[in-house]
């Protein structure tokens, strides 16, 4: 996977792309990112990227003429999608993020700011707009990372254990089940003798159990997902 990043401030990158296993995605090539300094791409000697908006208005837009061009200086693979990070897009949730997976083998970033963007970029440009969800924040670099760390997390190679992958919250639209470790009490909390028995079929069973009830209670829109999945499955149980 290929990502291109395009962004005002290239050393926002700087320590997650060399931490954890972002760091160890791209030394193995699992993935590859290109940071783009949209300043290089500037027309004036002051590397001025952004301007008025026509009719008047608050803040500055990020001009059309840089983000074009520095998209266009670009490789472009066969499979590519190009992505604005935006209040106004759409939410990332986990079945995104393996749509970026499955579908695409390069995603280009277009890291928002200030006010926003010139229309043109939305309209000729960018081929998907994606937000974190209903929140302003100060850049686009966030959303941008946050895309990148998703997307790479999915790729084979990159986690150890793809059952580690398959047992997360979201994966089948229910939250993680609670997770203990040593000491078996601490401070008079003990963990459930069940996690302790070494019965694999009773553990698995209170897993899920707990992982529907966590659902239902903290995440109403993913419970209606999930029975809408598994109506069937749940009427034949009674």
């Amino acid at each position: 996977m290929r990502f291109d990043i395009i962004t005002l401030f290239p050393d926002f990158f700087t320590s997650p792309l060399r931490s954890g296993l972002l760091a160890k995605a791209l030394e193995r090539e699992i993935a590859r990112v290109n940071l783009v300094n949209l300043r290089d791409f500037a027309h004036d000697k002051h590397r001025r990227v952004d301007d008025e908006p026509y009719g008047g208005g608050v803040g500055m837009l990020l001009k059309p003429e840089p983000i074009f061009e520095a998209i266009e200086s670009l490789p472009v693979l066969p499979r590519r999608e190009i992505i604005l990070t935006t209040p106004q897009g759409q939410p990332l949730d986990q079945a995104l993020l393996k749509t970026f997976v499955t579908d695409y083998d390069q995603l280009v970033l277009i890291c928002g700011h200030y006010e926003g963007i010139d229309e043109r970029v939305r309209e000729y440009l960018v081929t998907r707009e994606v937000s974190l969800g209903d929140f302003v924040l100060t850049c686009g670099e966030i959303p941008a990372l946050t895309i990148v760390n998703g997307v790479t997390r999915l790729l084979p190679g990159t986690v150890g254990k793809e059952q580690s992958l398959k047992s997360e919250s979201f994966e089948e639209d229910l939250l993680d089940y609670p997770q203990y470790t040593r000491p078996p009490v601490f401070r008079g909390w003990e963990v459930p003798p069940v996690l302790r028995s070494g019965n694999h079929r009773d553990i698995a069973e209170w897993r899920h159990r707990q992982q529907l009830e966590r659902t239902r209670e903290r995440r109403p829109d993913l419970w209606e997902k999930w029975l809408e999945r598994n109506r069937p499955i749940v009427n034949e149980e009674g």
